[in-house]
């Protein structure tokens, strides 16, 4: 079977050794990358830290089931990790053991669960992942292999996106608001790709500036 991302490992290990200081820059962006990441990681979780013992007393008074939610993702270079989320959905959200897609004004979300999209409090048990080294604090969402298996057959080049750390945040989630179709999909890759040839400390540090707005003007939360 052809793995796309084999081609890619050649690639980049074919540059990295005709060009030695493309790979020496390389290492020291992610260098930076990854002082950033646990800096910004450890400084949220400090911050952060009463607030969420708040949301997972109201999560568990609000509905039954566990306060966090642990669902597989695709990361980088195809690696599979344990995304964790403050639980927001129903414990039987997907009792059919079919994923779906989160739609407006969805029935499975819970009353606390709602308000925790909608502020992406949901999201800061991922600080975990990035310490764990998981994830970094920007780079293409990570999406789950069933959806990873089908976006593949109809999205040239979408596994391009697992040539990079996986991110709480990223450019696509800037750019475009939340998405719940292939056609949304199909532009948040086109967003990730911007940011995969384009990546840079800068580009990091602008998107999460940009993300707290976005977050406090609650766009495109379901």
């Amino acid at each position: 079977m052809h793995d796309s991302n084999s081609d890619e490992r050649v690639t980049t290990t074919s540059i990295a050794t005709a060009d030695p200081i493309w790979a020496r820059n390389q290492r020291r962006s992610a260098y930076f990358k990854r002082v950033i990441d646990l800096t910004v990681a450890c400084a949220l979780l400090a911050f952060a830290l009463p607030l969420m013992m708040i949301v997972a007393f109201a999560i568990k008074y609000d509905s039954p089931g566990p306060v966090f939610y642990r669902q597989e993702r695709v990361g980088l270079g195809g690696r599979r990790f344990a995304l964790l989320k403050f639980r927001s959905m129903r414990q039987d959200a997907e009792a059919d053991g079919r994923p779906v897609w989160a739609a407006i004004a969805d029935a499975r979300i819970t009353r606390v669960g709602r308000l925790i999209r909608c502020t992406r409090i949901d999201e800061l048990p991922q600080l975990l992942n990035v310490l764990y080294g998981d994830m970094s604090m920007v780079g293409p969402r990570p999406e789950r292999l069933y959806f990873v298996d089908q976006l593949n057959k109809v999205i040239p080049s979408y596994n391009r996106r697992h040539t990079a750390l996986p991110g709480i945040t990223g450019w696509a989630q800037i750019n475009y608001p939340y998405g719940a179709s292939l056609e949304d999909a199909r532009q948040k890759h086109r967003y990730d790709l911007e940011y995969i040839e384009h990546h840079s400390v800068f580009l990091d540090v602008k998107i999460l500036v940009s993300t707290v707005g976005v977050v406090f003007g609650q766009k495109g939360a379901r």
